[in-house]
């Protein structure tokens, strides 16, 4: 009877350190395919609206398929590569007034939380961003786009995501009042399994 219960202990023992082996298998890592992702943002300028993108741009998102909230994201974006259409504009964003690309080339996020939002496949992601040196936790409203094949037999997972910054929040203060504070971003990402 108590080499039963032993052997009935054992079993289940080994059973949940396979449960949990699966569990942490089901933890896929893809990293961001530049090529087919894109960085976008407005902001007011006047009564229109300027447009620009990082081109530049590096990321990974740790993924669970089971329970997508249990997902994370971290992703880095090289100032020096904005592009507004305008090479003087461009130029400017690098100063101190804008973005000090000298002191702070680079531009990183981390997401804290996941959480669900309204609607099938949407999502709040919480996370800290850098810019200039200083950490502001925002929210990015994402969606999931889907996961597939891709070429060459890559399996593939497709995200956009969209938020609203204040700018002055991270100290960029340059061409006020003629510049809105608001700026308008939009991702969307392609990322590939690996």
């Amino acid at each position: 009877m108590m080499k039963t219960s032993l052997l009935s202990i054992g079993a289940i023992l080994l059973a949940s350190f396979g449960i949990t082996a699966n569990a942490q298998a089901e933890v896929e890592s893809y990293k961001i395919d530049t090529a087919h992702s894109s960085v976008k943002f407005s902001i007011r300028h006047f009564v229109a609206k300027t447009t620009g993108n990082f081109s530049d741009f590096e990321g990974t998102l740790k993924i669970d398929r089971d329970d997508l909230t249990n997902s994370k994201v971290e992703a880095t974006i090289k100032i020096p590569s904005v592009d507004t259409d305008s090479d003087k504009r461009d130029a400017h964003l690098q100063e101190d007034d804008y973005f000090g690309a000298d002191k702070h080339p680079l531009m990183t996020f981390k997401s804290t939380k996941w959480s669900e939002a309204l609607g099938e496949n949407k999502f709040k992601v919480v996370g800290d961003l850098t810019i200039r040196g200083v950490t502001k936790e925002v929210v990015l409203d994402v969606e999931l786009l889907g996961f597939g094949e891709g070429m060459r037999g890559a399996y593939l997972s497709g995200w956009e995501a969209t938020t609203t910054l204040d700018r002055t929040e991270w100290g960029i203060t340059g061409g006020q009042p003629a510049v809105g504070d608001e700026v308008d971003v939009t991702i969307n990402i392609e990322a590939i399994r690996q």
